[in-house]
């Protein structure tokens, strides 16, 4: 099975639940988000400045190092100033949603290759709060 050819129909299925996807106007209302995001220099740098604050905050307290309240005071700061702009919001709902929407079209394919037929829907949503994308 020769999965590398462009004519190949793994290739062309591929292709085509990729094309379906982009279709949905769900989609395309979270490419939006992400877009404006994106086009937002002040935003991104914001966003940057709060995960590498977080990374560094979590970083001394893995090694048992005291945050310094002005610290966290300024973590705090930067996250809820973020978080109160729309646009940033509308990037982190759509995230999000890209993930979940990510880890169902992984949990299908895995479980395609696992029973080697096309699964059911109940083969992958067995009910357990693990599979509803809620976590």
């Amino acid at each position: 099975m020769d999965t590398k050819a462009k004519e190949s129909p793994i290739t062309q299925r591929t292709l085509e639940l990729c094309q379906a996807i982009v279709d949905q106007s769900d989609f395309q209302v979270l490419k939006q988000k992400l877009d404006a995001f994106l086009s937002n220099e002040l935003l991104k740098f914001e966003y940057q400045q709060i995960n590498g604050l977080g990374d560094l905050l979590r970083m001394k307290q893995g090694q048992g190092l005291d945050l310094k309240p002005e610290e966290v005071t300024q973590f705090e700061t930067l996250r809820e100033k973020f978080l109160t702009d729309p646009v940033a919001q509308g990037f982190l709902d759509a995230q999000e949603q890209l993930q979940q929407l990510h880890e169902v079209v992984s949990r299908f394919l895995n479980k395609t290759f696992e029973l080697g037929r096309r699964p059911e829907y109940e083969d992958v949503h067995d009910g357990s709060c693990s599979d509803c994308g809620c976590h």
